[in-house]
Formats: C-alpha cells, structure tokens, sequence
C-alpha cells in the first residue's frame, strides 16, 4: 500500500477503494439484520433505482473519515464503467473500464489497478443488480422518508461494506459511504443527477505508464 499512498495523495475514495481490493486478510463477517416488509420494501426501491438506468452524471463530495473533502463530477455507464473526475487542482483520476478500476495521477501519469469486482462498488455500476440476493443486510436506519442500508457484498473476500443513503420520496440515492476491513470510511454525496445521457467511450479507459518488464 505504499507506493499507493504516496500518489493517491487526497484522492481518499481511492485509498479506501484500492485496501479493500488488496487486502489479505479475511473478510470481516457482520452480524447480518432481518427486515420487517417495510425495509424489505425499502431494500427494493433502491435496488429499482440501480437498475432504472444504463448512464448516469452527477455532482460528487467526497469526505474522509477525518473530514477531508474533494469535489469533482461521477460518469457511469453500464456495465461496469465509471469515471470519477476530480476538481482542479486535484489531479487524481479513478476509471473502471468494466474490468480494471484504474486509480492515476493524471499529471504524472502513474497510477495502479486493481480488480472492479473486488470494491463495492460493482453493486452501483452492474448491469442489472439483486441486492436481496448479492448481499447481506447488515445494517438499516430511516428516518424523515431517507433510509440508509449497510451491505456486505457476499462474492467479496476483501470485507469491508458499502452503505446507500437512498431519499424514498424523490427516488434517489443521495450518497454512499465505504468502509473498509480497518473501519476507514469514506463518503461520497451526489447532486444534481441526471440519467440517460451518452458519453465518448474513450472517458472510461484508463491508462498508466508501468516501467518495462511490469
């Protein structure tokens, strides 16, 4: 994690993304919770939500555990691609082409990558997602029309969890906090969203000078 650390710099989504992809530890087991039909029901409309839409922009906030922030725009366009484009003059950059999640610094061009389907945000970016059956429940509040889920994603031996914040009355996933296997957190908030729209393909690769021979 070192080499990671000195170039993610105060991209922190991507310290918390690049330790639960890397981690060698076992997955952390949760104590999972059981829904009444009102949280079942709840569980259901995010999980219609992430599946009503194949491309989706927003505005992003990103805040650390020890309150950090970073700014900056989220592409997503299904399956599997993101984009997460940082404000000036942060110069990260992180990409998922649908395989790779790829985490740069954009102006030396270096970075490293690190599998999609071992971060939890695979779960945001399927094509099509059954949260009832992909993960376990281990956590859930609501209060005011906003309810907000705790998963741990079953196919993931990395531990760790993703938590969506989800407004039930205007339908939309107002943010989601990762928390990885040492209790890090990191949350990003969305605004402005808009789905529907198309974008260059080209936005979702991600490149990085490796030395030769690597």
């Amino acid at each position: 994690m070192t080499k990671l650390i000195r170039f993610v710099g105060i991209a922190l989504v991507a310290a918390s993304l690049a330790a639960l992809a890397t981690s060698t530890q076992a997955a952390q087991k949760y104590p999972t919770v059981t829904l009444n039909a009102a949280q079942q029901r709840s569980l259901q409309k995010i999980n219609t939500f992430l599946n009503s839409f194949q491309t989706l922009k927003s505005n992003f906030t990103q805040i650390s555990s020890k309150g950090q922030m970073a700014q900056g725009t989220l592409l997503i366009s299904k399956p599997g691609k993101l984009r997460f484009e940082y404000a000036a003059p942060n110069p990260m950059l992180i990409v998922s082409d649908g395989r790779w999640l790829t985490i740069k610094n954009r102006i030396k061009e270096k970075g490293d990558q690190f599998p999609l389907s071992a971060t939890p945000l695979r779960l945001v970016v399927s094509s099509q997602v059954d949260l009832a059956a992909e993960t376990d429940v281990i956590g859930f509040e609501t209060k005011d029309g906003i309810s907000s889920i705790s998963l741990a994603d079953r196919k993931s031996a990395m531990g760790g969890y993703i938590t969506l914040v989800f407004d039930e009355m205007r339908n939309q996933l107002q943010q989601w906090i990762i928390v990885d296997g040492k209790d890090r957190r990191t949350t990003v908030q969305l605004a402005n969203i808009e789905t529907g729209g198309k974008f260059d393909p080209k936005l979702f690769i991600g490149k990085i000078d490796r030395p030769e021979g690597k």
